[in-house]
């Protein structure tokens, strides 16, 4: 009589998730947890809000064969038991968890009325409301972005090449991951779309008329968008495992959990060897690939492979005509090398439409996918107890 197939359950379906369940799918008999039915192509939801992309995907053509998909959200893990509690009351058993519930927006609670008044845009619900409040708006009403990191440039170019009137303010200078060649670039192409942008204007509240400065400067504004930080569910911490001080799982270099080799982080929510990637979904696929390695090596009674993964740059899409590439070294190192322009933005959709076609084919074809490689040099190694009872009591940040 055969042995029954090791039980892996995935929570969250983007980009790590959905690469993760459909390599170990042959092997294993897979469940992956997700709060929607379709999976979000998280880095257009600023083109879905313009109302220039769906930004949605049919998980039965990237999750591989056989893998159950659960439409739920789990409040809590117990690793003594290897269960996961959902929110509707049920409770999932598993031999190996792949941990990969990825990032969400942060909306200081010291700002006042940022949860009343303001949009975010990092969830597709987020996105959804906004999209909605747009299409009632008159063409000549402001819309006012907060933050300017890769999200609120990417938003403000979207809307302002629609021919809204757009304004970017942020605490400090736009693009902050942007080498000044970058900069320079990104600057012209949003002059050139008439964004205003005021830097170094750092937002202390929102109301229902728009954000206010700390120089007591009021921002008219019809449609307020918050994009100023990104956090990650409190779930891992809320459970007892080791996190960072953001709540990333703390892992070892083949995504393993420090204090339980049953669970495995992926994506915006590991930080392994507390030394954590930059949030990207050129990060999330090859991370969620690597777990899928290291539970199959565990279920074969092998060693993991460590993360090996290059990075390659960073897109910015400014509009549907232009953008801006910067190339890194595969450590992360930014290049000199920049392109703008459409050249540029053909780039960048070139690499989106790569990361969707990987999903696709690893459903197909599981452990055919492969990524850039040579670029991963941890800064320390995290110390792995490797016991679940750990992670019943370690309730704290390290």
């Amino acid at each position: 009589m055969s042995q029954p197939r090791p039980r892996v359950v995935v929570i969250g379906g983007g980009y790590a998730g959905t690469a993760a369940a459909s390599r170990v799918s042959r092997k294993t008999a897979v469940t992956v947890i997700n709060p929607r039915p379709h999976f979000v192509e998280r880095t257009r939801l600023h083109q879905f809000a313009a109302g220039n992309h769906h930004a949605s995907g049919d998980y039965r053509k990237l999750l591989g064969k056989g893998t159950e998909l659960l439409v739920d959200t789990v409040a809590h893990i117990e690793p003594r038991t290897r269960t996961v509690h959902l929110a509707t009351g049920g409770s999932v058993g598993y031999d190996y968890l792949i941990y990969a519930v990825g990032s969400e927006a942060t909306r200081p609670a010291t700002v006042p009325g940022v949860e009343e008044f303001a949009f975010p845009v990092a969830e597709y619900e987020h996105a959804e409301r906004l999209r909605h409040a747009l299409s009632t708006l008159d063409p000549d009403s402001v819309v006012t972005v907060v933050g300017a990191g890769l999200t609120g440039l990417e938003t403000s170019g979207e809307l302002a090449e629609q021919g809204r009137r757009v304004r970017l303010v942020c605490s400090g200078v736009i693009g902050p991951v942007l080498t000044e060649k970058a900069r320079r670039a990104t600057y012209e192409r949003l002059s050139n779309l008439r964004v205003e942008v005021l830097e170094n204007s750092r937002v202390v509240r929102v109301g229902p008329d728009g954000p206010a400065l700390d120089d007591g400067t009021v921002l008219p504004s019809a449609v307020t968008v918050w994009t100023a930080g990104f956090g990650v569910p409190e779930l891992a911490r809320a459970s007892g495992f080791s996190t960072d001080t953001v709540g990333r799982m703390l892992t070892d270099e083949t995504l393993t959990s420090i204090d339980d080799d049953r669970v495995i982080a992926a994506g915006d929510c590991a930080a392994p060897s507390g030394d954590p990637l930059r949030m990207a979904c050129q990060s999330a696929l090859p991370m969620g690939l690597t777990a899928a390695g290291t539970v199959l090596s565990r279920i074969a009674g092998e060693e993991p492979a460590s993360l090996d993964f290059g990075f390659n740059g960073i897109g910015i899409s400014l509009g549907r005509r232009s953008g801006v590439v910067q190339f890194h070294e595969r450590d992360d190192t930014p290049e000199d090398r920049v392109f703008a322009g459409r050249i540029a933005l053909s780039l960048k959709a070139l690499g989106l439409k790569a990361a969707m076609a990987g999903l696709r084919v690893e459903a197909l074809c599981p452990s055919t996918v492969g990524f850039p490689r040579g670029g991963r040099h941890p800064s320390g190694t995290a110390t792995r107890t490797g016991s679940p009872d750990r992670a019943a009591t370690s309730r704290n940040a390290r």
